[in-house]
């Protein structure tokens, strides 16, 4: 039994603990601590005297995690952080019970063995459970730590971020075996070692992507605008004499950033026009975003009229209200091809059930009004370059695997993420979201353009590897980047989620086969029979 020091004691340890890994993340970008950053929190739960215990100290050491990870939010969310991350936390106690289980005994057996499979694969529950949107997405995925090293970013063309997770999470399980459980080396070493000649084989053997061609992409960053009546119009002013300073440049495409355009253009027909201007004046269409209310006689017929969103024309919703949708302009004007956001971010632009929630907007910046979501993806064609097909995504949505792949199926042949962070300039966000791509562009084979309004901006190639500088959030200016447009598809393209589903199957039969050892042993032996007295009449 605890005493009551040790209880606050090993509490406190439990949410320092959970936090740990946030330092494997951008900005201190320290990936190799990734592999160990697990370690005092499992060895914490492992010696929890209860699995009651252990369940509070996986519920804490979660909670704790997500505050590190997300603490740049505290501007925004106020204290409404806390309670999110409690929610978020208890997502933890199924990985810290298995953790208690198969971690807390000497290792002998075939615990050990069990151990290097099934708590990786609840870890991996986790960040399932919480990439669902309405729980914030699947921003601070464990996997997401190693965006910056090469071998590791071909693992994520084989199975997603999910298998670099479930890598991270299974050498740190190794870690503590060869720290508590002598019994247990030779399995650990073998986890290890496995590992190790997983990545190496598919460093040696997955094929690289096939590069076919090439795309000069110009990235305008304006820089820090500040707040005021006409901040959209001084914003779309920077961004429209830095794109002027690309003239005799030769770009095949411009990309602005997120809410680069504070108007619908067909409410102010008179930015399209200075828009197309600019367009014909550098010679290369335009992808902007339009972050404004949509006039209710536009609302309802884009997204329905003309190609389909698959085919890559317009997507987007008939419901009226505010949109921010990727927008491509011509030197005719706008070409007919948009893209409407379609996961948005929870409080920052509409509030989960807010007639019960809606009392958020009183503590932070959360959203006075809820944005309009977009109903499908859009694959756009590049005026110009028929051979090149566009992938857009505004913002939060460069977080999730599932929408970067599903664009690279339909045939885009670049990805773009339009995003802005100047809510959190000089917080880890902005390095955290660049760091997304170089993911995306590894888990699809295919080149991702990162642009922001205010930084940080960057490219990546079809292998995730970073093509020339990231525009710093100081930076105010326009760059151009030659991009590698690559053929062919990746494992991850081809074959989804696979490592989610093998975990989910792992835990299931190790769920089935406890419930049978249970029925087992709570099923009393039947007694003996003993043989039918005879009656005087038998």
């Amino acid at each position: 039994m605890l005493s009551k020091p040790a209880r606050w004691w090993r509490a406190a340890a439990a949410v320092a603990a959970g936090g740990l890994p946030c330092l494997a993340f951008p900005a201190p970008a320290l990936w190799w601590f990734a592999y160990v950053a697990l370690v005092p929190w499992m060895l914490l739960l492992r010696s929890a005297p209860t699995g009651r215990r252990a369940a509070l100290e996986g519920w804490l050491g979660g909670a704790g995690f997500i505050l590190a990870v997300h603490h740049w939010l505290l501007p925004s969310l106020h204290v409404f952080l806390v309670p999110l991350a409690a929610l978020l936390g208890l997502l933890w106690i199924p990985w810290a019970l298995l953790v208690r289980e198969l971690l807390g005994g000497d290792g002998a057996g075939g615990r050990a063995g069990a151990a290097l499979a099934l708590v990786p694969a609840a870890w991996l529950l986790s960040e399932l459970a919480r990439s669902w949107q309405g729980l914030g997405g699947p921003w601070g995925l464990l996997g997401a730590s190693q965006w910056q090293v090469p071998p590791v970013l071909r693992l994520a063309s084989v199975g997603g971020v999910w298998l670099v997770s479930l890598l991270v999470a299974a050498v740190n399980c190794a870690v503590v075996l060869l720290i508590v459980a002598p019994a247990a080396r030779v399995p650990a070493v073998a986890g290890l070692t496995g590992c190790a000649v997983l990545t190496g084989v598919v460093w040696l053997w997955v094929p690289r992507p096939e590069v076919s061609g090439g795309l000069r992409v110009a990235v305008v960053q304006p820089g820090l605008v500040a707040d005021g009546p006409d901040s959209a119009d001084r914003r779309f002013a920077a961004g429209e004499r830095l794109t002027r300073g690309l003239a005799g440049q030769h770009p095949d495409l411009v990309v602005w950033g997120e809410s680069s355009v504070g108007a619908d253009l067909t409410a102010r027909p008179d930015l399209a026009r200075r828009l197309a201007a600019l367009s014909a004046e550098v010679g290369a269409p335009l992808l902007v975003n339009v972050d404004a209310r949509r006039p209710p006689a536009e609302t309802g017929t884009v997204g329905g009229a003309g190609r389909t969103a698959a085919a890559g024309g317009t997507g987007g919703s008939g419901d009226p209200g505010i949109y921010k949708s990727a927008v491509m302009v011509g030197p005719q004007g706008p070409t007919g091809a948009r893209y409407d956001k379609m996961r948005l971010v929870p409080f920052g632009e509409y509030i989960p059930a807010r007639a019960l929630l809606g009392w958020a907007t009183s503590v932070g910046k959360a959203a006075g009004e809820d944005r309009v979501p977009g109903d499908s993806p859009v694959v756009m064609d590049l005026p110009g370059r028929p051979d090149v097909r566009l992938g857009p995504l505004v913002c939060f949505e460069s977080a999730f695997p599932d929408m970067s792949r599903h664009l690279a199926r339909e045939g885009a042949g670049l990805l773009i993420a339009q995003s802005a962070t100047s809510s959190f300039q000089h917080s880890w966000a902005p390095a955290q979201h660049a760091s997304l791509a170089a993911l995306r562009a590894a888990e699809s084979g295919r080149p991702m353009v990162h642009a922001t309004l205010t930084g940080i901006s960057a490219v990546y190639g079809p292998s995730g590897e970073r093509l020339g500088s990231v525009l710093p959030t100081s930076a105010s200016t326009a760059a151009l980047y030659e991009v590698p447009i690559a053929r062919g598809t990746t494992l991850y393209v081809r074959f989804g989620d696979w490592p989610v589903g093998a975990a989910l199957a792992v835990l299931a039969v190790y769920c089935a086969a406890a419930g049978v050892r249970s029925f087992r042993a709570g099923t009393p032996a039947p007694e003996p029979t003993a043989p039918r007295a005879r009656t005087a009449r038998g």
